[in-house]
């Protein structure tokens, strides 16, 4: 049964050309929205459209900077909730904070269930999200929550490379999962990186599991931040013999150094998402290729909307 609610949908500052390119595939306009920030620093939001009884969506990632981000996704719910639409759906390609997702040093935080506390506190009815750091994190929320993943679009970026001999790539044991169903897709062996996490945004290749001598290997990620990881794994390869190596990421988060690093590695090509905006600098990396998820999110609000299955979207 459609729904006879209007469907509006309304972007932050985080990521409007997905937004953008999203209303596209459904051909509607972007909702009209100012958002804007006081002298003192404080963010500013003022809906410049009715949205009573309407199926509001609100696109914001809230990767980098996070805070302002995340705050500025907060203060545009508070605006909705008080404005009388029907529902208020977040679209959350990216979900900052959610690394931090248990207690594995003493007296730590966990931030993914603060967020989404803050998310559903704030007015959001529904969440839909991309490639969560775990999985589980879906539990965390007391809303519905709709797990997509970037999976169909990076497989046939893989496809699409046409390698001679490819091997995926784990670039961690946590990773396997992922990696495993990618290579089950393209039917391709894997082979495991055994790293060390000595602290935060560093890392230590131990060892290399599977042979990857002469393979052209795809390293299978989902976030890819100061890119450290995916650098030492991909000298480490080449070391063990691999032809070449090429990467795909769900979220380029790239932050410090992490362009440089990629540029100045063996990596051929580093296929991301568009789940986060690229900065100037990934843009003009020749090294980074940037793949679209709107029709997925598309497709995905819109089933929402009229109350059809987004079920055969989890793949």
């Amino acid at each position: 049964m459609v729904t006879e609610n209007p469907l509006l949908i309304f972007s932050g500052r985080a990521n409007p050309a997905l937004t953008e390119s999203i209303c596209g595939y459904l051909q509607i306009e972007m909702g009209r929205i100012r958002l804007g920030s006081f002298s003192d620093g404080e963010l500013f939001c003022q809906i410049e459209e009715n949205a009573r009884g309407a199926d509001v969506f609100i696109v914001q990632p809230t990767g980098p900077p996070a805070n302002q981000n995340l705050m500025e996704l907060l203060i545009m719910l508070d605006a909705f909730r008080r404005a009388s639409p029907a529902r208020v759906c977040v679209v959350m390609p990216y979900m900052g904070y959610a690394r931090q997702d248990r207690k594995d040093a003493p007296r730590v935080p966990i931030t993914a269930k603060l967020i989404a506390n803050l998310i559903t506190t704030a007015g959001a009815g529904r969440v839909l999200t991309i490639d969560l750091h775990a999985a589980q994190i879906q539990g965390f929320f007391d809303i519905p929550v709709d797990h997509l993943y970037a999976a169909p679009v990076l497989i046939e970026a893989i496809r699409r490379r046409g390698l001679e001999r490819p091997m995926l790539v784990s670039p961690d044991a946590g990773g396997v999962e992922r990696a495993r169903a990618f290579a089950k897709r393209l039917k391709l062996d894997l082979a495991i990186m055994d790293k060390r996490r000595p602290e935060a945004n560093r890392a230590e290749i131990m060892n290399v599991i599977g042979n990857v001598d002469g393979c052209d290997c795809v390293i299978v990620d989902d976030i890819i931040d100061t890119a450290g990881t995916l650098v030492h794994s991909a000298q480490a390869l080449i070391e063990r013999g691999a032809r070449s190596v090429s990467a795909t990421g769900v979220h380029a988060v790239f932050s410090g150094p992490a362009i440089d690093r990629i540029a100045a590695s063996p990596i051929e090509r580093v296929m991301v998402t568009d789940t986060l905006a690229l900065s100037d600098a990934a843009r003009s990396c020749p090294k980074v290729e940037q793949l679209s998820l709107a029709v997925l999110l598309g497709e995905a609000i819109r089933r929402i909307h009229e109350g059809a299955s987004v079920s055969s979207l989890f793949v």
